[in-house]
């Protein structure tokens, strides 16, 4: 079985892989966040900047590809 362009677009393999790494890199956040003793104001900052962002992928995900008609 040959995996053509369009079977690769229509599983979307790229945009799922992407989520997973960026809910990988949320995990890791949580856990560098959690394990600060007394985090500083950057440090709150950026583990927000993280967790922002993966609303922002999410919604990306769920709004592209082939839209149904």
């Amino acid at each position: 079985m040959k995996l053509t362009p369009e079977q690769l677009d229509a599983w979307r393999v790229v945009p799922r892989l992407l989520v997973i790494l960026y809910g990988w890199l949320c995990f890791d956040t949580h856990q560098w966040f959690i394990a600060l003793e007394v985090p500083t104001t950057a440090q709150q900052f950026y583990a927000n900047v993280i967790w922002t962002g993966a609303a922002a992928w999410f919604g990306f995900y769920v709004n592209s590809g082939r839209k149904q008609e």
